[in-house]
């Protein structure tokens, strides 16, 4: 890697970026313009009120684009001289100031306290995880690009000014512990993949660790990219986000289209122990595994141990909700919610408000102010039902028909979450085996809880056995659609279940859990 941008995601999240801050300037340019028109051809009382509003929107969006264009290329440079180091990393949120994140040196020798120059939406993306694992390019002294493991988004830091809050951030960042944070191996640090007569050897990179004086070194989860060993240098490959529904209307492997009815138990779909079905040795799912090599990639006990660092003491219990088994799905809270339902009413509501103030008469002046306000609740109110209608509700039958389908298959997970989010993922392992055995497959979640405690109604234990509901359905690329039920509740998925496939299932796992070079003290 000669530098950060050789990184196929960082260039893609830099050229967004960019493109974002584009858009930005040519929206501000093109509002401005209108302005002057309203200004020309409306009647009082609307000319004022418009033409002011006009004017502050297009001036804020040329302002933020210019400003946003300036830092990308400021980001360009950084990125094209520097390469990327993984730090851990503590995010502190102190009241009335700017967000604080403090990194520490792979060596461990200093810290280095930052300011995250970003809006809050963007920084939510790059937050570190339970894990605690930025990547880091630039100087700590002047400033540099921040992005979570794999590359990207990006946001931009500079270092914290004032020696006595410098002193005051550091000694907190000591107290959430960061001195005794794993040392996370390095993006650069992955050496070429050795090549024996049938290909690349798929257990080199996992075997003992270094022989030290004291025996041999710790097993890791490094696996490097799958480059001969004299070809070029290696680029580290994009990360997969398979978190997000690839197709409203998936292909059905058979029984009927659960689309077509609000029966989540229409249908009869196969039985996952029968011949080709998932724990059939000679099933689909099986021989995905045997091509992709699953002698690589981290082991159960290596994902434990991460798993085990991120658990939060177990909150409340989730509340009660009509069993999925017995009831329609819109009868079901979660469901509602997944299918995009609240959304709908929330902006209904707001519509109704925006209406009775109509009714009661306001003053001919005050009419421009209050069509402005009942613009954004119906334009909120259409994407809503929008949704609803083309994809929440048919996603929320996928998962009522998913939950619902007989005859489970028992596996062992592993609760995980995302940095890009922090969205809880689950990588299953087979039900009956040990501490080597490689993950079979990865499904993300979406967050049950409020949105003031959004992981509430998460499984209590980082680890488990779980039933494996589904299998009637599949994307139009074969990834079935399972619900795993844990603890007596269902828990709903995010996207589709993702089987091991090659090094972009090992990418993915190396970013929910990153490799590490030394365990904490």
């Amino acid at each position: 890697m000669a530098c950060a941008l050789d990184v196929e995601e960082t260039a893609g999240a830099l050229e967004r970026y960019r493109r974002r801050a584009g858009g930005l300037i040519v929206a501000g340019a093109a509002v401005l313009p209108l302005a002057a028109g309203a200004g020309a051809l409306l009647t009082e009382p609307w000319r004022e009120d418009t033409a002011i509003l006009l004017c502050v929107v297009g001036i804020l969006a040329l302002g933020a684009g210019t400003g946003s264009l300036a830092l990308a290329r400021r980001m360009r440079r950084t990125l094209a001289a520097g390469t990327w180091s993984a730090h851990p990393a503590v995010a502190l949120d102190r009241t009335g100031h700017a967000t604080t994140l403090v990194l520490r040196a792979p060596d461990g020798t200093e810290t280095w306290p930052l300011t995250v120059i970003a809006t809050r939406h963007r920084y939510e993306a790059v937050r570190p995880g339970p894990d605690g694992v930025l990547w880091w390019c630039g100087d700590p002294r002047v400033g540099g690009v921040l992005a979570p493991p794999g590359g990207g988004p990006l946001i931009w830091a500079k270092p914290l000014r004032g020696e006595r809050v410098r002193r005051r951030v550091v000694a907190h960042a000591a107290a959430e512990g960061l001195a005794h944070r794993p040392v996370p191996k390095q993006p650069q640090a992955q050496p070429p993949e050795p090549v024996t007569a049938n290909g690349p050897d798929p257990l080199a990179a996992n075997g003992p660790g270094p022989v030290t004086a004291n025996g041999p070194g710790p097993v890791t989860a490094n696996r490097p990219a799958p480059f001969p060993a004299n070809g070029p240098e290696p680029v580290i490959a994009p990360v997969p986000r398979p978190f997000a529904w690839e197709d409203p209307h998936p292909v059905l492997t058979c029984g009927p289209d659960p689309f077509g009815t609000d029966d989540p138990e229409a249908g009869s779909g196969p039985d996952p122990f029968a011949p080709g079905g998932p724990d059939s040795v000679n099933g689909p799912a099986t021989r995905r595994r045997d091509e992709a090599g699953t002698g690589s990639g981290p082991t159960y006990a290596v994902l434990v141990a991460h798993a085990e660092r991120q658990a939060m003491p177990p909150g409340k219990a989730p509340r009660r909700e009509a069993d999925v088994r017995e009831v329609r799905w819109w009868r079901v809270r979660s469901l509602r919610r997944l299918a995009g339902v609240q959304r709908v009413l929330v902006a209904l509501a707001f519509c109704a408000a925006v209406g009775a103030v109509a009714l009661t008469g306001p003053p001919e002046e005050d009419v421009p102010k209050l069509w402005f306000a009942a613009a954004l609740p119906l334009a909120g109110l259409v994407y809503a039902g929008h949704h609803v209608l083309t994809r929440g509700r048919h996603a929320a039958r996928l998962m009522a028909r998913a939950a619902t389908s007989h005859t489970p298959v028992p596996r062992r997970y592993v609760l995980l979450y995302d940095p890009h989010g922090g969205a809880p993922v689950l990588v299953f392992f087979p039900m009956h085996g040990g501490p080597d055995d490689r993950p079979e497959g990865v499904l993300p979640l979406v967050l049950p809880g409020t949105p003031k405690d959004p992981r509430r109604g998460l499984p209590e234990r980082p680890t488990g056995p779980a039933g494996l509901h589904g299998w009637r359905d599949r994307t139009p690329f074969g990834a079935p659609f399972v619900v795993p039920w844990i603890d007596g509740r269902p828990l709903w998925a995010a996207g589709p279940y993702r089987e091991a496939d090659g090094k972009e299932f090992l990418a993915l796992l190396d970013r929910l859990a990153p490799p590490v070079e030394a365990q904490s003290s």
